[in-house]
């Protein structure tokens, strides 16, 4: 029987319904994405998953493997990419792992060179774009006997598992036969060298490749992979950016409400509250409340709320005057592609100015590494000895401009004594430029008690230190609100545009998606629990208590005994949610018992968590014996150490054992998910 044309038409609707159903995975990638900055609905041309196809296709001989959570691994890939191509000649490619699948790996011929980027995340986990690699390396590959690599692994020692990623990647890759020809390097977050660490092991790499390798070096001259086309489009066109978070924002082509939502696709969230927590005129810790009705954008308990920032009106200000951009911000320009392997890093056409304000990381501080390359771009002579001066020599960098916090504009404007840098192109900017990346917030809601609504708790980072004011791009983002919502006459540190490209932002929303976190309570809510957060490592115990009301009062749920440990430098000062607790004790009965240090009460006697802690050593080790849970939320450079200390000692004590045999237990405890961390 013939079809008629609705029959037809129907017929096809299903079918595009199970692939869009089935191929969800590889459509829309999952909440946990890789780098969770603003960027366009573009891939390296549709690009083929077969990775020795593109490799062979596009003449390549160099791939740059990433593993990256936040964009560090990503942006240092792309900068060893461009080095060795000016360097060297390497025609190389940046490569996403999620991007690829593993089938021939084992393929990659020996002339090819093959770097790999490995961020270490979580408990000593790949991230989220490096797990299926890892199952292919522990679970499919056989030999690798033609493969040549070498391994920079980021980390931050004062986790635990410090750089295990990097560390597994170049072991398994040697004992699976393939040869390593520059030796492993790693970088260091937690003692803030991860900059420097790179650079020296991409020394390593450059001696290697001249000395072992016999590559000839010539003179670094930049080679655009992204080529700059000033547009035939107006400002006012439809199909221009002002700097929207991804293409569907632009065309308003799809119901934006439906999802789904993660690191590429946001959520235009309404912040429907905020409050000041602070009672300090230098302080401020700023509480949001952010809608989620009418879509289907939802999270757990525990999870991380991302915050998709702009820029400061003030920063941009002076980032146009470093680079003499004042007079081409409303101008249109494309990008197009050097070959399929690059990607377009944001939807263009687009506005110069759109891009400075949404896509570009330009608060933070700037690298030696930058100041090497952009000295080709100096506005004159003595401009370009200097930057070279200051880039080739790691000491006076970091005198003259690390340690005075410079950022990229304030860096090369004090280099050129004021003089614009009009001749940089400005691919080179867009290439070499961070890109703006969403920032991780503890949700400090609970699922079961606001179904349509996450609430955050930020303090607001803003330091003079020297002449230099550092101000965190998000926090001040939501000062901002906090003004303004509540008609407040306080003047902001930083000034915001909160209306946002084509005022899609007005009514004080921000484009958000959540990240899935393992920070949870136990499925029983009759197990104790031991929660230690002082600061704002509060926030998600709050959410833990709010939940723990909820399933009293929605499921009538039996709840285990709570102890929450709580600092912060005064009860006056900023006690955080200091009136909500009476509230919530009152609620769980004694069930509930909460500690709080106050480091400033007596300034020769300065009490913190851990004091706490050992005055209630006792009970801590009863309630572990009752199978308790930790958890630790807040600074993991010196309170996450020393609070894991402290349960050490109270733990050996308690149970008659050593302080070895006490730390093999708490990492038993971690390993079973019984001690749990959510730390920075």
């Amino acid at each position: 029987m013939a079809l008629d044309t609705l029959d037809y038409s129907v017929m096809v609707a299903l079918a595009l319904a199970i692939l869009v159903y089935f191929g969800k995975d590889k459509i829309w990638p999952g909440d946990d994405g890789t780098s969770a900055g603003f960027v366009a609905n573009v891939s390296a041309g549709g690009h083929s998953r077969d990775l020795i196809e593109t490799l062979n296709k596009n003449n390549k001989n160099c791939i740059i493997f990433y593993g990256s959570q936040t964009g560090t691994a990503e942006d240092y890939a792309s900068k060893l990419s461009k080095e060795l191509g000016s360097r060297f000649g390497l025609k190389s490619m940046t490569v996403d792992f999620a991007d690829y699948d593993f089938d021939n790996f084992a393929e990659i011929s020996e002339d090819v060179l093959c770097f790999f980027l490995m961020a270490t995340y979580g408990e000593g986990e790949p991230t989220d774009n490096a797990i299926e690699f890892f199952n292919f390396l522990d679970n499919e590959a056989d030999t690798l006997s033609t493969l040549r690599f070498s391994v920079f692994g980021l980390g931050n020692s004062t986790y635990e598992f410090y750089n295990a990623i990097g560390k597994k990647a170049n072991e398994r890759l040697q004992e699976l036969g393939a040869e390593r020809f520059s030796a492993y390097g790693e970088g260091d977050d937690g003692l803030g060298t991860m900059d420097e660490d790179f650079l020296s092991w991409k020394d390593s790499v450059i001696d290697s490749l001249k000395n072992n390798l016999n590559f000839e070096e010539h003179e670094a001259v930049y080679q655009p992979s992204l080529n700059l086309i000033e547009s035939v489009h107006s400002i006012d066109d439809a199909v221009v950016s002002h700097g929207e978070p991804n293409s569907a924002y632009v065309s308003n082509s799809v119901d934006l409400s439906k999802g789904p939502f993660d690191h590429a696709h946001p959520f235009l969230s309404k912040v429907v509250k905020t409050q000041e927590l602070f009672n300090s005129k230098t302080r401020s810790c700023v509480h949001a409340e952010f809608d989620l009705s009418g879509t289907n954008l939802r999270y757990s308990t525990g999870d991380h709320l991302a915050i998709w920032p702009s820029n400061a009106n003030e920063n941009i200000e002076k980032f146009l005057e470093a680079f003499d951009l004042y007079d081409k911000t409303d101008n249109v320009f494309e990008l197009k592609a050097a070959d399929s392997t690059v990607a377009i890093p944001f939807h263009t056409p687009i506005t110069y100015g759109a891009v400075v304000r949404h896509h570009l990381e330009i608060s933070g501080d700037v690298s030696r590494q930058f100041l090497l390359s952009i000295a080709q771009f100096a506005p004159d002579e003595e401009t370009k000895k200097e930057a070279l001066r200051l880039g080739n020599s790691k000491e006076l960098f970091a005198t003259e401009i690390h340690e005075k916090c410079y950022n990229m504009a304030d860096a090369l404007l004090k280099i050129s004594d004021g003089k614009p840098w009009n001749n940089v192109p400005f691919e080179f900017i867009v290439e070499s430029v961070p890109h703006l990346q969403a920032r991780y917030y503890s949700i400090s809601s609970s699922s079961l008690s606001e179904k349509t609504a996450i609430h955050v708790t930020a303090v607001v980072e803003s330091e003079k230190i020297g002449n230099q004011l550092v101000t965190g791009v998000v926090t001040n983002l939501l000062k901002n609100i906090e003004i303004e919502q509540n008609n407040k006459t306080d003047k902001p540190t930083v000034t915001y545009d909160l209306k946002g490209p084509r005022n899609k932002f007005s009514n004080y929303k921000l484009p958000v998606h959540v990240r899935r976190s393992t920070f949870k309570l136990p499925s029983n809510p009759s197990t104790p629990i031991i929660c230690i957060g002082p600061g704002t490592g509060i926030a998600p115990f709050r959410g833990f208590i709010r939940e723990k009301v909820s399933q009293i009062k929605i499921n009538n749920a039996t709840i285990g005994k709570i102890m929450l440990f709580y600092g912060c430098r005064s009860e006056d000062e900023d006690y955080l949610y200091k009136d909500e607790w009476p509230s919530y004790a009152q609620a769980l009965g004694s069930q509930f018992e909460m500690n709080v240090a106050f480091s400033r009460k007596d300034p020769k006697n300065k009490e913190y968590v851990q004091h706490k802690l050992l005055e209630n050593a006792e009970q801590i080790n009863s309630l572990l014996n009752d199978g308790a849970f930790i958890y630790v939320c807040g600074d993991a450079s010196k309170m996450a150490r020393d609070v894991q200390s402290t349960l050490t000692k109270i733990i050996a004590k308690g149970r008659n054992i050593s302080d070895e045999k006490s730390a093999e237990l708490i990492r038993s405890f971690k390993t079973q998910n019984k001690f749990q961390e959510d730390v920075w």
